[in-house]
């Protein structure tokens, strides 16, 4: 879908040069945009969005004129299909970024006009919003003269509720797993557009410094048309890391006024008038100075509307930004998905990251390898010493063996790594899981695994997990890697497997605190902790673990695990109430996942109603609710008189985004049938595909915008069954057309 999203754009961008703005305000035609990496521009995806974009979605070419300005518009015939999609010039942008701990909230507002459609006609408009690191929509609000539309999360009991709305377009596969896009219902021609966007995302962290980056590119021809003219550029960021200690500000990519800086916390702001949009993506980080293990436990009493009504916190812990001591002595087992659907790219690129994640063992750690399919392959029986020989063969064995092709089997290969690494005393057992598939055993899997590693040692083997594409089950791989006190990661755009592979195998083999337990809360009572297996403690990622409990905490809370040499650690974190931290809201999205891997695993329905309701009070994605897009009009009349309004006489449902902007639970049918991850099905069937491929050349593009392809493309979606009887009828009709000829014939020839 992303090609064919950046190919609307671009049919757009050839129709917007139809716009006549004047002798004195000509503009010039659109170009690509200036920076464009190979593999966009050889996939033909240089026009996805770099920064909050709104397109104009044209249909009929003939509404395309400029509304203040009639011209002559030679007339076109046909219509576009899919419809184009014409970049709306932009005239008021304001970033607004609140960093609390690991999470950023980030809300973009905007003003866009309507500029290419003639002010008697109107048109949908998409919104399209790239996101940065693990990205999360919370919400979009249109503010149109007299009108508005926005979305809410809400929990769709059943599909009665689906059909009493009209279903609209939006989400993120359809373009690429981090792009959301929501089209808007119809607009008059040349009105101007309000729009706030907000959603959350995750700070990236190294070596004691978090930063973060947000897509702000925006495209030449975003600027609005005519002669340039100084516009209002807003940028505001302000930073609370929730630990009470003194942050150092690091660096940033726009001009930025520092207006606040105290323990804890910082604030910036920029404001002015410029002639071009910004050009680069926003880009901020900040370092927490300390050598040493450090965090905080932050609590807060919920709100009268929350679900559950226990006290919250959240234990916030960070490696600190130098090594100290030895690390843990790794024995590490590999365990690769080669069915038929890892075919290509995949399994290239997680073979490259395998490669490069194996030369990087020390000479003190032991490693295997298992692909599997249907079968199960072995480097070698035994765990092998990483040296620099021993990592050349297995690099070899790789090459020959990780050939895609079987159907999917993950017990087997699972049970034989945990076998592997029963004896592994005095080190630190790994196993590493990738894979693109579903199975209909998961459950039987994980409750497997849980008995196996309940029955280990004192660190029993850490399972980290890591999917690829949409059609695994991204909670079974969640919930395995809760079992194996491990970490979860995923590539759902096929071309980040190999870099996001590297970054969770760096994460696995630096872990600094390993068997961590919250001591503090033996001492509570209804306490609740996810995830519920705490994962260790590595020196590339903070540690945040969160929960519910009933009781006061003391002012230190503590916290234990073992240390590289197998030493307790016991570290004392300051307990301090969030008065002006959200808490509810920066956990949300964790808990929502952790608790929809566990009702996954139980089928606990009473589960699903907790998460369905935390997601509607948080504002977060979750598996158990729906985009819905309200429209609230409010008469100009009412607004002039200030008279109060009744909310249900002013707000309409408009209507529901049709899938849920989650992942899903995974696709068992697509794993069988080795359907690649990120495949998209044809729009057409066989039949209609020759046809166009017949019609190919100069009458096949003419076909492309006139009424005959329209109908063929209409005639791929009848009903098998109705295509049958209308074959049916017609042969009838023409039998009879042949006998009325036939006796037409013959009474002739009898009269001559």
């Amino acid at each position: 879908m992303a090609e064919e999203f950046s190919k609307a754009v671009d049919d757009g961008l050839r129709l917007s040069k139809r716009l006549y703005f004047g002798k004195d305000r000509a503009v010039a035609p659109p170009r690509p945009p200036p920076v464009m990496d190979k593999s966009a521009s050889s996939s033909g995806c240089a026009y996805l969005p770099t920064s909050p974009m709104v397109y104009a979605v044209i249909s009929d070419p003939r509404i395309v004129d400029n509304p203040d300005i009639p011209s002559y518009q030679p007339h076109v015939h046909g219509r576009c299909d899919p419809p184009a999609l014409i970049p709306l010039p932009m005239n008021r942008v304001e970033l607004e970024v609140d960093c609390f701990m690991d999470t950023a909230f980030i809300r973009v507002t905007g003003s866009w006009r309507v500029h290419c459609v003639k002010s008697s006609r109107s048109c949908a408009c998409r919104i399209a919003i790239p996101m940065g690191e693990q990205g999360s929509i919370l919400g979009v609000e249109v503010d149109i003269s007299g009108k508005s539309f926005y979305t809410q999360l809400s929990q769709l009991k059943d599909d009665t509720d689906m059909s009493k709305v009209p279903q609209g377009e939006g989400g993120f596969l359809n373009v690429k797993p981090h792009i959301f896009t929501l089209t808007t219902p119809p607009v008059d021609g040349g009105v101007n557009l309000t729009i706030k966007m907000s959603w959350s995302q995750k700070l990236l962290y190294r070596n004691g410094e978090f930063s973060l980056d947000i897509p702000f590119t925006f495209p030449e021809f975003v600027i609005p048309p005519g002669k340039k003219y100084l516009k209002k550029e807003k940028i505001e960021l302000n930073v609370n890391s929730g630990l009470g200690t003194e942050i150092l500000f690091k660096g940033t990519s726009h001009l930025l006024k520092e207006v606040q800086s105290q323990e804890g916390k910082l604030g910036f702001k920029y404001e002015g008038n410029v002639v071009n949009w910004s050009s680069t993506d926003f880009h901020f980080s900040y370092a927490v100075s300390s050598s040493q293990i450090h965090g905080t436990v932050i609590t807060q009493s919920p709100s009268k509307d929350d679900v559950d009504q226990r006290e919250i916190f959240s234990a916030y812990l960070l490696p600190g930004n130098q090594r100290s001591g030895k690390g843990f002595r790794r024995n590490v087992v590999v365990v690769v998905d080669i069915s038929g659907s890892m075919q290509g790219k995949p399994l290239e690129d997680t073979q490259n990251a395998l490669s490069e994640a194996l030369s990087k063992l020390d000479s003190e750690d032991s490693f295997c390898i298992i692909a599997f399919n249907g079968q199960t392959y072995v480097s070698s029986t035994s765990l092998k010493s990483a040296t620099k020989e021993a990592v050349e063969s297995a690099i070899e064995w790789i090459g020959i063996n990780f050939i895609a092709g079987g159907d999917t089997n993950i017990m087997r290969p699972l049970n034989m790594a945990i076998e592997m690494l029963s004896n592994s005393r005095g080190s630190l057992p790994i196993i590493f899981l990738v894979t693109d598939g579903a199975v209909e055993d998961e459950r039987q899997i994980c409750d497997e695994i849980k008995k196996r590693l309940a029955s280990e040692d004192a660190i029993s083997p850490r399972i980290y997990t890591f999917g690829i594409g949409s059609f695994c089950n991204h909670y079974f791989l969640r919930m395995l890697s809760t079992i194996g006190r491990g970490q979860y990661d995923a590539a759902y755009d096929i071309d980040l497997v190999q870099p996001r592979i590297q970054n969770l195998f760096v994460r696995a083999s630096s872990v600094i605190l390993t068997n961590i337990t919250l001591e503090t809360l033996d001492n509570l009572d209804d306490v609740e902790v996810l995830p519920c297996h705490i994962p260790d403690l590595s020196f590339e990622s903070p540690l945040s673990v969160s929960g519910r409990f009933r009781g006061k905490l003391p002012e230190t809370f503590k916290v234990k695990g073992f240390s590289a040499d197998m030493s307790n650690i016991v570290i004392d974190l300051k307990v301090q109430d969030a008065k002006d931290i959200p808490l509810h809201r920066v956990c949300a999205k964790g808990e929502i996942e952790l608790l929809t891997a566990q009702a996954w695993l139980s089928e606990n329905k009473q589960l699903e109603d907790k998460v369905a309701k935390l997601s509607v009070h948080t504002g977060a994605l979750s598996e158990y609710t729906r985009m819905v897009i309200f429209e609230k009009e409010v008469a100009l009349q009412q607004m002039a008189s200030k008279k109060s309004l009744n909310k249900e006489d002013t707000e309409t449902l408009k209507m529901i985004l049709p899938h849920s902007l989650c992942v899903g639970f995974g696709n068992v049918a697509a794993t069988s049938d080795n359907i690649p991850p990120g495949a998209e099905e044809p729009k057409l069937p066989e039949a209609v595909e020759i046809f166009a491929k017949a019609a190919s050349g100069c009458c096949g593009r003419m076909c492309n915008h006139c009424c005959c392809m329209n109908c063929i493309r209409c005639c791929s979606h009848i009903n098998p069954q109705c295509a049958n009887l209308l074959t049916q009828i017609f042969t009838g009709l023409a039998c009879v057309g042949c006998i009325s000829c036939c006796a037409e014939v013959c009474c002739g020839r009898r009269g001559s």
